[in-house]
Protein backbone atom coordinates (compact mmCIF):
# COMPACT_ATOMS: atom_id res chain seq x y z
CA UNK A 1 0.00 0.00 0.00
CA UNK A 2 1.42 3.63 -0.82
CA UNK A 3 -0.58 6.41 -0.30
CA UNK A 4 -0.06 9.28 -2.39
CA UNK A 5 2.25 11.82 -1.57
CA UNK A 6 1.38 15.56 -0.55
CA UNK A 7 1.08 18.57 -3.16
CA UNK A 8 4.50 19.71 -1.30
CA UNK A 9 5.95 16.22 -1.77
CA UNK A 10 5.34 15.95 -5.52
CA UNK A 11 6.80 19.80 -5.93
CA UNK A 12 9.78 19.43 -3.45
CA UNK A 13 10.29 15.81 -5.44
CA UNK A 14 10.21 17.39 -9.16
CA UNK A 15 12.35 20.38 -7.64
CA UNK A 16 14.80 18.28 -6.26
CA UNK A 17 15.72 15.78 -9.35
CA UNK A 18 16.25 19.26 -11.12
CA UNK A 19 13.55 20.14 -12.91
CA UNK A 20 11.87 23.75 -14.14
CA UNK A 21 8.06 23.26 -12.56
CA UNK A 22 5.65 25.53 -13.08
CA UNK A 23 2.93 25.92 -10.18
CA UNK A 24 -0.29 26.50 -12.82
CA UNK A 25 -3.51 28.40 -10.50
CA UNK A 26 -4.55 26.35 -7.57
CA UNK A 27 -3.22 22.89 -8.84
CA UNK A 28 -2.90 22.22 -5.07
CA UNK A 29 -6.83 21.51 -4.58
CA UNK A 30 -7.98 21.14 -8.03
CA UNK A 31 -9.29 17.24 -8.54
CA UNK A 32 -11.44 14.74 -9.30
CA UNK A 33 -11.53 13.44 -5.50
CA UNK A 34 -15.46 14.37 -5.21
CA UNK A 35 -16.41 11.04 -7.93
CA UNK A 36 -13.91 8.29 -6.69
CA UNK A 37 -11.16 7.72 -4.24
CA UNK A 38 -7.25 8.51 -5.22
CA UNK A 39 -4.96 5.61 -4.08
CA UNK A 40 -3.10 3.56 -2.88
CA UNK A 41 -0.48 4.71 -5.86
CA UNK A 42 1.27 2.52 -7.73
CA UNK A 43 2.97 3.97 -10.60
CA UNK A 44 3.34 6.50 -13.24
CA UNK A 45 1.23 6.74 -16.82
CA UNK A 46 2.93 8.65 -19.69
CA UNK A 47 0.77 10.20 -21.91
CA UNK A 48 1.20 12.10 -25.37
CA UNK A 49 -1.92 14.79 -25.67
CA UNK A 50 -2.57 15.44 -29.64
CA UNK A 51 -2.28 19.21 -28.99
CA UNK A 52 0.22 21.79 -30.31
CA UNK A 53 1.60 25.22 -28.51
CA UNK A 54 2.34 24.91 -25.03
CA UNK A 55 0.07 27.57 -23.53
CA UNK A 56 -3.00 25.15 -25.35
CA UNK A 57 -1.67 22.40 -24.16
CA UNK A 58 -1.72 23.43 -20.61
CA UNK A 59 -5.03 24.93 -20.50
CA UNK A 60 -6.49 21.37 -22.01
CA UNK A 61 -5.45 19.67 -19.49
CA UNK A 62 -5.97 21.78 -16.64
CA UNK A 63 -9.46 22.54 -17.91
CA UNK A 64 -10.28 19.43 -19.42
CA UNK A 65 -13.35 18.95 -21.98
CA UNK A 66 -16.83 19.29 -21.55
CA UNK A 67 -17.48 15.40 -21.58
CA UNK A 68 -14.21 15.16 -20.11
CA UNK A 69 -13.42 17.57 -17.05
CA UNK A 70 -10.05 17.89 -16.07
CA UNK A 71 -8.05 18.29 -14.48
CA UNK A 72 -6.73 15.44 -17.24
CA UNK A 73 -3.59 14.76 -15.36
CA UNK A 74 -1.07 15.73 -12.09
CA UNK A 75 1.92 17.43 -14.53
CA UNK A 76 2.21 18.71 -18.42
CA UNK A 77 5.49 18.28 -19.73
CA UNK A 78 6.06 20.39 -22.84
CA UNK A 79 8.39 20.82 -25.44
CA UNK A 80 10.75 22.95 -23.38
CA UNK A 81 11.15 20.73 -21.02
CA UNK A 82 9.54 22.30 -18.19
CA UNK A 83 6.55 20.48 -16.01
CA UNK A 84 3.43 22.53 -15.06
CA UNK A 85 1.40 21.14 -12.70
CA UNK A 86 -2.08 21.66 -13.21
CA UNK A 87 -3.75 18.76 -10.46
CA UNK A 88 -3.11 17.13 -7.30
CA UNK A 89 -5.41 14.20 -6.66
CA UNK A 90 -7.83 12.01 -8.66
CA UNK A 91 -7.14 12.90 -12.07
CA UNK A 92 -9.10 12.00 -15.56
CA UNK A 93 -6.02 10.72 -17.18
CA UNK A 94 -5.84 7.10 -17.41
CA UNK A 95 -9.11 5.58 -17.13
CA UNK A 96 -9.94 1.89 -17.46
CA UNK A 97 -7.40 -0.23 -17.69
CA UNK A 98 -6.02 -3.86 -17.47
CA UNK A 99 -5.69 -5.64 -13.84
CA UNK A 100 -2.94 -8.22 -14.72
CA UNK A 101 -0.82 -4.58 -15.45
CA UNK A 102 -1.43 -3.35 -12.28
CA UNK A 103 -0.51 -6.25 -10.74
CA UNK A 104 3.10 -6.16 -12.68
CA UNK A 105 3.62 -2.69 -11.73
CA UNK A 106 2.51 -3.10 -8.28
CA UNK A 107 5.67 -5.84 -7.88
CA UNK A 108 8.08 -4.46 -10.81
CA UNK A 109 7.25 -7.21 -12.70
CA UNK A 110 7.87 -7.48 -16.68
CA UNK A 111 4.68 -6.23 -18.37
CA UNK A 112 1.94 -8.88 -19.82
CA UNK A 113 0.03 -7.46 -22.85
CA UNK A 114 -3.06 -5.39 -21.98
CA UNK A 115 -6.31 -6.54 -22.80
CA UNK A 116 -9.28 -5.99 -20.49
CA UNK A 117 -10.74 -2.69 -19.19
CA UNK A 118 -11.87 -3.70 -15.75
CA UNK A 119 -9.88 -1.60 -13.33
CA UNK A 120 -9.74 2.38 -12.56
CA UNK A 121 -6.27 3.64 -13.59
CA UNK A 122 -6.94 6.96 -12.33
CA UNK A 123 -7.14 5.75 -8.59
CA UNK A 124 -3.60 3.88 -8.92
CA UNK A 125 -1.36 6.62 -11.25
CA UNK A 126 0.33 9.61 -11.32
CA UNK A 127 -0.18 11.45 -14.83
CA UNK A 128 2.02 13.07 -16.73
CA UNK A 129 0.74 14.43 -20.47
CA UNK A 130 3.44 15.24 -22.70
CA UNK A 131 2.69 17.87 -25.09
CA UNK A 132 2.78 16.02 -28.71
CA UNK A 133 0.31 15.32 -31.79
CA UNK A 134 1.41 11.87 -31.19
CA UNK A 135 0.83 11.57 -35.26
CA UNK A 136 4.56 9.70 -35.04
CA UNK A 137 6.33 12.91 -37.01
CA UNK A 138 6.06 15.65 -34.55
CA UNK A 139 9.74 16.06 -32.54
CA UNK A 140 10.60 15.15 -29.09
CA UNK A 141 13.06 17.57 -28.60
CA UNK A 142 16.19 16.21 -26.36
CA UNK A 143 15.03 18.46 -22.97
CA UNK A 144 11.93 17.28 -23.43
CA UNK A 145 12.70 13.58 -23.15
CA UNK A 146 14.36 14.49 -20.58
CA UNK A 147 12.43 16.18 -18.42
CA UNK A 148 9.76 13.08 -18.65
CA UNK A 149 12.94 10.75 -17.60
CA UNK A 150 13.33 13.02 -14.41
CA UNK A 151 9.66 14.05 -13.35
CA UNK A 152 8.89 9.89 -13.61
CA UNK A 153 12.40 9.29 -11.43
CA UNK A 154 11.31 11.91 -9.06
CA UNK A 155 8.14 10.03 -8.13
CA UNK A 156 9.70 6.44 -8.00
CA UNK A 157 12.53 7.78 -5.95
CA UNK A 158 10.40 9.30 -3.79
CA UNK A 159 8.33 5.84 -3.34
CA UNK A 160 11.27 3.83 -3.09
CA UNK A 161 10.11 2.46 -6.37
CA UNK A 162 12.09 1.22 -9.35
CA UNK A 163 11.35 2.22 -13.26
CA UNK A 164 9.14 -0.92 -14.12
CA UNK A 165 6.54 1.54 -12.09
CA UNK A 166 6.46 3.68 -14.80
CA UNK A 167 4.43 3.01 -17.92
CA UNK A 168 2.74 4.34 -21.10
CA UNK A 169 -0.98 4.61 -21.72
CA UNK A 170 -0.39 2.31 -24.90
CA UNK A 171 0.67 -0.11 -21.71
CA UNK A 172 -2.22 0.61 -19.50
CA UNK A 173 -5.18 0.31 -22.06
CA UNK A 174 -6.03 -1.76 -24.97
CA UNK A 175 -5.90 0.58 -28.03
CA UNK A 176 -3.94 3.49 -26.80
CA UNK A 177 -1.21 4.41 -28.59
CA UNK A 178 0.81 6.95 -26.48
CA UNK A 179 3.21 7.84 -25.80
CA UNK A 180 3.63 7.42 -29.67
CA UNK A 181 7.51 8.70 -30.77
CA UNK A 182 10.00 6.73 -28.14
CA UNK A 183 9.22 3.49 -26.58
CA UNK A 184 8.92 3.06 -23.35
CA UNK A 185 11.30 0.13 -22.86
CA UNK A 186 13.91 2.78 -23.31
CA UNK A 187 12.46 5.13 -21.46
CA UNK A 188 12.55 2.86 -18.96
CA UNK A 189 16.29 2.44 -19.16
CA UNK A 190 16.70 5.71 -18.71
CA UNK A 191 14.85 6.12 -15.96
CA UNK A 192 16.59 3.31 -14.33
CA UNK A 193 20.24 4.55 -15.15
CA UNK A 194 19.25 7.74 -13.62
CA UNK A 195 17.71 5.93 -10.12
CA UNK A 196 21.24 4.00 -10.17
CA UNK A 197 21.00 1.50 -12.55
CA UNK A 198 18.65 -0.04 -14.22
CA UNK A 199 16.94 -3.21 -12.58
CA UNK A 200 17.69 -6.48 -14.06
CA UNK A 201 14.58 -7.62 -15.70
CA UNK A 202 13.33 -11.45 -13.90
CA UNK A 203 12.38 -12.88 -17.42
CA UNK A 204 12.08 -11.57 -21.00
CA UNK A 205 9.50 -9.50 -22.34
CA UNK A 206 6.58 -10.97 -23.29
CA UNK A 207 6.07 -9.96 -27.08
CA UNK A 208 3.15 -7.37 -27.08
CA UNK A 209 -0.33 -8.92 -28.41
CA UNK A 210 -1.75 -6.49 -30.59
CA UNK A 211 -6.19 -5.42 -29.68
CA UNK A 212 -8.31 -7.43 -31.77
CA UNK A 213 -11.59 -5.80 -33.26
CA UNK A 214 -14.55 -7.99 -33.88
CA UNK A 215 -16.04 -6.50 -37.11
CA UNK A 216 -19.45 -7.65 -36.32
CA UNK A 217 -19.75 -6.45 -32.83
CA UNK A 218 -18.49 -3.18 -33.93
CA UNK A 219 -20.99 -2.59 -36.86
CA UNK A 220 -23.61 -3.74 -34.34
CA UNK A 221 -22.57 -0.62 -32.30
CA UNK A 222 -22.00 1.64 -35.12
CA UNK A 223 -25.69 1.23 -35.99
CA UNK A 224 -27.03 0.97 -32.95
CA UNK A 225 -25.01 3.33 -30.54
CA UNK A 226 -26.20 6.99 -31.91
CA UNK A 227 -29.87 5.92 -31.29
CA UNK A 228 -29.15 5.06 -27.69
CA UNK A 229 -29.40 7.56 -24.75
CA UNK A 230 -26.57 8.39 -22.52
CA UNK A 231 -22.85 6.78 -23.40
CA UNK A 232 -22.95 3.10 -23.25
CA UNK A 233 -19.99 1.00 -24.21
CA UNK A 234 -21.59 -2.09 -25.56
CA UNK A 235 -18.69 -3.30 -27.18
CA UNK A 236 -14.90 -2.71 -25.94
CA UNK A 237 -13.56 -2.60 -29.17
CA UNK A 238 -15.31 0.77 -30.03
CA UNK A 239 -12.29 2.66 -28.07
CA UNK A 240 -9.74 0.80 -29.71
CA UNK A 241 -10.97 2.26 -33.30
CA UNK A 242 -11.93 5.52 -31.64
CA UNK A 243 -8.33 6.04 -30.20
CA UNK A 244 -6.98 5.04 -34.11
CA UNK A 245 -9.56 8.05 -35.58
CA UNK A 246 -8.05 10.54 -32.62
CA UNK A 247 -4.82 9.83 -33.87
CA UNK A 248 -5.16 9.71 -37.41
CA UNK A 249 -6.60 13.42 -36.92
CA UNK A 250 -10.75 12.77 -37.10
CA UNK A 251 -11.86 12.68 -33.63
CA UNK A 252 -11.34 14.77 -30.73
CA UNK A 253 -9.92 13.01 -27.53
CA UNK A 254 -12.69 14.01 -25.44
CA UNK A 255 -15.57 11.88 -27.84
CA UNK A 256 -13.17 8.57 -27.12
CA UNK A 257 -15.24 7.11 -24.81
CA UNK A 258 -16.31 3.89 -26.43
CA UNK A 259 -19.83 5.02 -27.57
CA UNK A 260 -20.37 4.76 -31.51
CA UNK A 261 -22.00 8.04 -31.48
CA UNK A 262 -22.86 10.30 -34.40
CA UNK A 263 -19.70 12.23 -33.86
CA UNK A 264 -17.46 8.64 -34.71
CA UNK A 265 -19.98 7.84 -37.23
CA UNK A 266 -18.93 11.01 -38.51
CA UNK A 267 -15.01 10.51 -38.23
CA UNK A 268 -15.24 7.31 -39.48
CA UNK A 269 -16.96 8.44 -42.31
CA UNK A 270 -14.05 10.93 -42.77
CA UNK A 271 -11.79 8.23 -42.74
CA UNK A 272 -13.68 6.28 -45.40
CA UNK A 273 -13.63 9.31 -47.66
CA UNK A 274 -10.24 9.52 -46.91
CA UNK A 275 -9.59 6.18 -48.67
CA UNK A 276 -11.83 7.73 -51.74
CA UNK A 277 -14.78 5.90 -50.51
CA UNK A 278 -18.42 8.03 -51.98
CA UNK A 279 -21.64 8.24 -51.20
CA UNK A 280 -23.17 5.50 -48.95
CA UNK A 281 -19.83 3.43 -48.91
CA UNK A 282 -18.27 6.22 -46.57
CA UNK A 283 -21.70 6.51 -44.34
CA UNK A 284 -19.31 5.59 -41.29
CA UNK A 285 -20.43 2.36 -41.15
CA UNK A 286 -16.91 0.21 -40.95
CA UNK A 287 -16.34 -2.38 -43.52
CA UNK A 288 -13.56 -4.74 -43.74
CA UNK A 289 -11.09 -3.42 -46.37
CA UNK A 290 -11.22 0.57 -44.40
CA UNK A 291 -11.08 -1.16 -41.13
CA UNK A 292 -8.10 -3.20 -41.48
CA UNK A 293 -6.33 -0.56 -43.25
CA UNK A 294 -7.03 1.49 -39.85
CA UNK A 295 -5.81 -0.94 -38.17
CA UNK A 296 -2.43 -1.20 -39.88
CA UNK A 297 -2.09 2.20 -39.55
CA UNK A 298 -2.36 2.14 -35.80
CA UNK A 299 -1.72 -1.07 -34.38
CA UNK A 300 -4.74 -3.39 -34.27
CA UNK A 301 -6.01 -6.50 -36.23
CA UNK A 302 -9.94 -7.28 -37.53
CA UNK A 303 -11.43 -10.30 -37.70
CA UNK A 304 -14.74 -10.98 -39.06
Amino acid sequence: MAPPLSANAVLAALIAEGLDVVQVGDWRDHNRNHVGPWGPVHGVLIHHTVTKGSKTTVDICRRGYSGLPGPLCHGVITKDGRVHLVGYGRANHAGLGDDDVLRAVISERPLPADNELNTDGNRHFYGFECENLGDGEDPWPAAQLEAIEKAAAAVCRAHGWNERSVIGHNEWQPGKVDPRGFPMTGMRDRIGNRLGGTTPAPAPLPTPRRPIVDLSQLVAAARTNPRSSGQPVTYAGVRTVEAALVDQGLLSKRYSDGHYGTTTVDAYSRWQRHLGYRGTDADGIPGKTSLTQLGRRHGFDVKD
